[in-house]
């Protein structure tokens, strides 16, 4: 006769229906994703059919060109990081005066921000865009 206690049963943790709970979240999931391709971003740069344009005082013109330089007022800047362009600005720009972006449509985004960052340096907060007329 064995007297001695029978060890407890360990508790048993049943992975089966787990894994099939797993496995129908996946295909719900798999079902009810969409799918997208994202691709490059095409940008047109806009046209404008607009009058001749018009000389005023208070105008400042910067001209971005297709390798990244600059000119104030058609005066070409040798260097092309934002306090340059913040200084030259500076020396042309009155109180109220309006800055006007002129750059090529190939010109680098990054060198159209680098004039705004230089008009928002100098206080300009009237910015336009020039931009070529569509009718040719």
């Amino acid at each position: 006769m064995k007297f001695r206690p029978h060890p407890p049963e360990e508790p048993e943790i049943n992975l089966i229906p787990f894994i099939d709970v797993l496995l129908v979240i996946l295909i719900f999931l798999m079902l009810t994703t969409t799918y997208s391709k994202f691709t490059e971003l095409q940008v047109t740069l806009p046209t404008a059919n607009a009058d001749a344009s018009r000389d005023r005082p208070k105008e400042i013109v910067v001209a971005v060109a297709a390798d990244g330089r600059y000119a104030v007022n058609k005066q070409p800047l040798d260097v092309r990081d934002v306090e340059s362009v913040a200084r030259a600005l500076r020396g042309v720009a009155a109180k109220d005066s309006i800055l006007i972006i002129s750059a090529d449509a190939t010109a680098p985004v990054q060198s159209v921000v680098t004039v705004m960052d230089a008009a928002r340096r100098e206080g300009l907060t009237q910015i336009t865009f020039a931009a070529q007329s569509g009718a040719k």
